[in-house]
């Protein structure tokens, strides 16, 4: 896999991520008052919950605003009732593509997102159409020049990661879903600081881009990311690293 890059790093060499703070935090706001809904609002007892506090304050989210939001979904506080779907659905080169949504208006939300994929190359899919192509994961991306493989290596097979894998510039670990917090704080115990980790739906294989379909694949990722009711962004495509250096130059 060396030499390429996938959109967990895409999205911190292009800087994807770097701007549209609000919309970040609007994001966080839906994620962290779902998980209070849903499993409570203790975080030390909710691992969905302290996945989604955790990500907040990586991003500077102010305390008040998580607290606000984790009582909102324990309804200690009024706020909107947001409905949880996955989509899913195909983009340029045949790349799957799954969405993770926090919707108040389903029908809305279904509009908007099948535009999105059409005017990108893509297409929204029926339920069930690539989800078999991926699996639930704890997915932890660091760069290289932060770590000693084999230090890296031995901290995560002990905290109980499954695989390692080298990604050109990244190293990703791999671990089931119930270890992941385990593993992450293991790492960050060792000053080890990742560019990504969170509990995902990793892909089986990946489709290689190149051109106008990595063009429009980035694009397409972009627009979905940037979508006010989408939390999370799945996809099984790479991008040659050379070709990304271009893309991003493109702007």
């Amino acid at each position: 896999m060396s030499g390429h890059s996938k959109w967990a790093t895409i999205k911190h060499k292009k800087g994807a991520a770097d701007a549209r703070r609000g919309a970040i935090f609007t994001k966080y706001i839906k994620e962290i008052t779902v998980a209070a809904r849903i499993g409570g609002g203790d975080v030390d007892s909710n691992p969905r919950l302290r996945t989604a506090v955790t990500a907040a304050k990586a991003e500077n989210m102010p305390a008040d605003n998580i607290k606000r939001a984790i009582q909102k979904g324990t309804g200690e506080l009024p706020g909107a009732t947001y409905e949880e779907a996955m989509f899913e659905g195909y983009g340029p080169g045949g790349v799957a593509i799954i969405l993770e949504l926090a919707t108040d208006n389903r029908n809305r939300t279904v509009s908007e997102i099948r535009h999105v994929f059409s005017k990108n190359g893509g297409n929204l899919g029926e339920h069930g159409c690539v989800a078999w192509m991926f699996s639930k994961k704890g997915y932890i991306v660091i760069p290289k020049e932060n770590v000693d493989e084999d230090a890296l290596l031995t901290l995560a097979t002990d905290a109980g990661a499954e695989d390692m894998r080298d990604d050109g510039s990244h190293w990703e670990v791999i671990t089931p879903p119930e270890v992941f917090h385990q593993v992450a704080d293991k790492l960050k115990g060792a000053g080890i600081n990742p560019v990504s980790a969170e509990v995902a739906m990793v892909p089986q294989s990946n489709i290689k881009l190149t051109g106008k379909a990595a063009q429009q694949m980035v694009r397409l990722m972009e627009e979905l990311e940037d979508h006010e009711d989408v939390q999370h962004v799945h996809a099984n495509f790479e991008i040659e690293e050379a070709e990304l250096h271009a893309l991003a130059k493109a702007g």
